[in-house]
């Protein structure tokens, strides 16, 4: 039976009867008329032919020609492909700060995944989990990647076609320098500052010459572990900037100006030397008089991580609380509908050229979130195509712990590759079937599907709540959770249904890969903690609180869900960061201690 490449190419025909034999030679010929990175494939009686512009192309089409071959009908069937990619870049970013940081093993693994689904620029996103040079009390605890490390990823990427791309935070997100005492004075509030109610410690530099100047000598410390040009500063997210020591400035100039002089004053030495600097474009891509700004060699990258389907659904179910909540935080819920094109939109307006970054949605999730995953990357690739944009960069976040395994992002990254090498050939393309038949090696084909299955749990539960599952925020945030992220009782009836099932599944896979063993330890372990999650939501009374005797049942089933969370994070994370991400069980955990005192 003739077989599809992965992933789907743009045209494919497909003749039963003859073939080459599995021994034919490969005739190669070089074409400076096929589209960079493309190919055409043609394989018949007389052999086969395989036409390429440049080394990209002739990888591609040899690792199509490969899956081929490995049908055991490819002596009788006649293929002819042609192929080429919609976006020249296509980027995987992987969190590696939020307490996880991948082992050597489970880093190749991952250019494993990459190299299946034709994606060629990995993000390793860094804030201080680098062992900068002269900040040992930054990363000391945190197990953190070695020049020796990257250098190892590099040459390995390097091997397989993919650029590995320093993504260093420099504005937001230092919590881990700001809380050092010799660095404290750097923040822009020293004090920390209050989100939604809660105060939280410094987390955003200054923006100072001086602070520029010193994460500039932390880019000059990781970057020469890198041999590709290309940079991304981050400057995302900077919840304090113009609040503390440059709100005098920013009331003078504008906060526009104060967030990109400084960005800008990072980016330049880079662009100067050649690079292309990548940074986030959400705060820029609020203030339409940055626009005329951005330097040759800059390249805003538009975020977005709920898809357009879930947030028209979200915001008609919003009760007026969460509306206002969201409107504090200068969101405009009219607007919320229009994903990738209200986030782009200035930028859209202004014709500047930017890339997008969708989400693979496995964070604060536990089991992902898949239906919003595949929207949120569709809607990417549409906006993404439709403005011409050069790069798309799929994203693999680890909020708040980062709990979920490596594998629940598997499928959802596939797929990313997929539709940014092709949309309109990939939109609809069966992810769990590639896992099983491709990465997974499930001859059974249950793994893939049960990772597919439970990702879909979170839109089963029906609850309007965006970038999260209410299974972690009972988990996370039992005694503050919001009335809107509670779902009614038959929709928690339905999930734990599937959860049920989906760990029964599991017992009869058999994936043959290298880490199958470990897919099938970790995927039972998230699927038990969030049906622990259901059960906790069950149990729990409208006021946080919980019945003693339900709560004196689950304190010992919690401590080995965590005892097991911790075996399997050693599997493919190491040690440094695991005592801070199951801390984040606390709340919960003091919830249950009280109710039985």
């Amino acid at each position: 039976m003739p077989v599809t490449p992965f992933p789907r190419p743009k045209t494919l025909s497909v003749q039963t009867g003859v073939g080459p034999a599995i021994d034919a030679p490969v005739r190669v010929v070089l074409d400076a008329s096929v589209p960079a990175q493309g190919f055409s494939l043609e394989t018949s009686a007389e052999g086969v032919t395989l036409t390429h512009s440049d080394a990209a192309g002739l990888r591609y089409g040899l690792a199509a020609l490969d899956q081929l071959r490995a049908d055991r009908d490819f002596a009788t069937t006649s293929y002819s492909i042609t192929d080429h990619p919609d976006f020249p870049v296509r980027g995987f970013m992987l969190d590696v700060s939020r307490d996880r940081v991948p082992t050597r093993r489970t880093l190749a693994r991952w250019v494993e995944v990459l190299d299946l689904a034709r994606i060629n620029s990995l993000e390793l996103y860094t804030e201080h989990t680098y062992a900068f040079t002269g900040q040992q009390a930054v990363w000391q605890d945190a197990s953190p990647l070695t020049a020796e490390d990257l250098q190892w990823l590099d040459a390995l990427c390097a091997s397989k076609g993919i650029e590995l791309v320093c993504n260093q935070n420099t504005l937001g997100h230092m919590e881990r320098f700001l809380k050092v005492p010799e660095h404290l004075k750097r923040a822009e509030n020293e004090d920390g500052f209050t989100m939604r109610g809660q105060h939280r410690p410094p987390s955003t530099v200054e923006p100072t010459s001086e602070n520029a100047a010193f994460v500039q000598e932390l880019l000059e410390d990781v970057t020469p572990n890198f041999r590709t040009k290309r940079i991304n500063i981050g400057a995302d997210e900077p919840w304090e900037l113009g609040q503390g020591k440059s709100r005098q400035r920013a009331e003078e100039v504008g906060l526009g100006t104060v967030y990109f002089d400084y960005v800008t004053e990072v980016m330049q030495p880079w662009l100067d030397r050649g690079y292309t600097v990548e940074f986030w474009a959400d705060v820029f891509g609020d203030h339409p008089e940055l626009m005329d700004k951005v330097p040759a060699g800059a390249i805003p990258v538009v975020w977005q991580y709920d898809s357009p389907g879930l947030l028209a659904e979200v915001v008609d179910a919003a009760q007026p609380d969460q509306v206002q909540e969201w409107r504090s935080l200068g969101v405009d819920v009219t607007k919320l509908r229009d994903g990738f094109r209200d986030r782009a939109k200035l930028l859209l307006d202004a014709g500047i050229p930017f890339w997008v970054a969708p989400g693979a949605s496995n964070w604060n999730s536990l089991l992902g979130r898949w239906e919003n995953a595949l929207g949120n990357m569709v809607d990417a690739a549409e906006v993404g195509l439709a403005n011409s944009a050069q790069g798309y960069l799929n994203t693999s976040w680890g909020d708040h712990g980062h709990w979920d395994p490596p594998s629940v992002a598997f499928g959802p990254v596939l797929f990313g590759g997929a539709v940014s090498w092709s949309l309109e050939s990939n939109r609809d393309l069966d992810v769990a079937e590639v896992l099983d038949e491709r990465l997974l090696l499930d001859p059974r084909g249950v793994t893939g599907d049960v990772l597919v299955r439970a990702g879909k749990v979170c839109h089963v539960l029906g609850t309007p709540v965006l970038n999260a599952s209410p299974l972690v925020l009972a988990l996370r945030e039992t005694d503050d959770l919001a009335p809107w992220a509670v779902p009614s009782a038959d929709a928690l009836t339905a999930a734990q249904r599937i959860l049920t099932d989906c760990l029964l599944d599991l017992r009869t896979a058999e994936p043959a890969a290298s880490d199958g063993d470990v897919v099938l330890r970790e995927l039972t372990q998230a699927l038990r903690l969030s049906e622990f999650a259901v059960r906790v939501l069950q149990a729990r009374e409208s006021d946080g609180s919980f019945e003693a005797t339900a709560a004196a049942r689950m304190l010992p089933e919690l401590d080995d869900l965590l005892e097991e969370q911790r075996a399997c994070w050693l599997l493919r994370s190491r040690p440094g960061g695991l005592a801070d991400s199951l801390a984040e069980f606390s709340t919960l955990r003091h919830a249950l201690l009280r109710a039985v005192s």
